[in-house]
């Protein structure tokens, strides 16, 4: 019992879980804006089913990345000490945790609606395939936020099946959002890139030109939630939010430099968090001030 919980604990720091905290609110804001749109609000289960199907995905998405780029993990400094190239834990358990969670994302899809069930093959195709394309577009940022960005649009399906225009603009928010701190994340790798036959945006324009890429992406995500607010008839909650948000995404932005990535862990990690998770309880209280 020890020895898996243990392998337990170790699968959980290999996929970070705790970074599923930066697309679950969105996909949580989905479901309440879905929920306003056809005037009733979704049974416990339905949430239950929308949460496991986002958290088995995104489980799903990081075991096979691990999976994928073990061996260029074990050529980067910065990442050769991850779980599988320093042999923590192996091929067969992560790819045995990668089926577990594959079959908990299909049951979810299955118990939410036959949209959703149809759909969860080319969402699987879209966080997974994400992996791969490092290998041959600088535009891989972009990639890793579309894939994300699936969430809320899964999500308000899971409510309302059919798409309309809100979904899809929270799920660019999302890409924007999260492939604009990609790239930040990015920078930490860029001599190894330059001297791999790996792609980043940093590697292809420098370190100075991929920052301002990164702040016109979290701008025009700015610009997005706004149209979200209008689009979506909320209020001065929902606005004072987006507002906070843009403080955030401000001093995320302001705390990275090209010859400064000391606090990339604090612009990522932590103030990320606080993005989402503030969104999500801004929107929850223009929705309890409503009724």
């Amino acid at each position: 019992m020890t020895a898996v919980i243990d392998r337990t604990r170790l699968i959980l720091q290999m996929i970070k879980f705790e970074h599923t905290i930066f697309a679950l609110p969105f996909a949580l804001i989905s479901v309440i804006l879905a929920s306003q749109q056809r005037g009733a609000s979704p049974g416990a289960a339905t949430v239950g089913w929308v949460l496991l199907a986002m958290v088995s995905a995104r489980s799903a998405a990081m075991a096979f990345n691990r999976l994928c780029d073990a061996d260029i993990d074990a050529n980067n400094p910065r990442t050769a000490q991850r779980h599988i190239p320093a042999g923590l834990l192996s091929r067969v358990q992560v790819g045995t945790f990668l089926l577990v969670s594959v079959g908990l994302f299909e049951l979810a899809a299955f118990k939410l609606n036959r949209m959703c069930f149809a759909l969860s093959p080319v969402a699987l195709a879209c966080v997974l395939g994400y992996s791969y394309t490092k290998r041959f577009t600088s535009l891989c940022h972009l990639f890793l936020g579309f894939a994300i960005g699936i969430a809320p649009i899964g999500a308000w399906l899971a409510i309302s099946p059919r798409l309309a225009p809100v979904p899809l603009a929270l799920g660019a928010v999302v890409m924007l959002w999260i492939g604009g701190f990609d790239i930040i994340y990015a920078l930490q790798d860029y001599e190894y890139d330059v001297k791999s036959p790996l792609y980043s945006l940093p590697k292809r324009l420098g370190k100075p030109r991929a920052l301002m890429v990164s702040r016109a992406m979290h701008v025009a995500a700015i610009g997005l939630l706004c149209w979200i607010g209008v689009l979506s008839g909320l209020h001065a909650a929902y606005f004072t939010g987006v507002a906070v948000v843009a403080c955030l995404i401000c001093w995320e932005q302001s705390l990275v430099k090209p010859d400064d990535l000391r606090r990339v862990d604090l612009a990522f990690f932590t103030l990320n968090g606080w993005v989402s998770v503030s969104l999500f309880l801004f929107v929850l209280a223009d929705n309890w001030l409503k009724h």
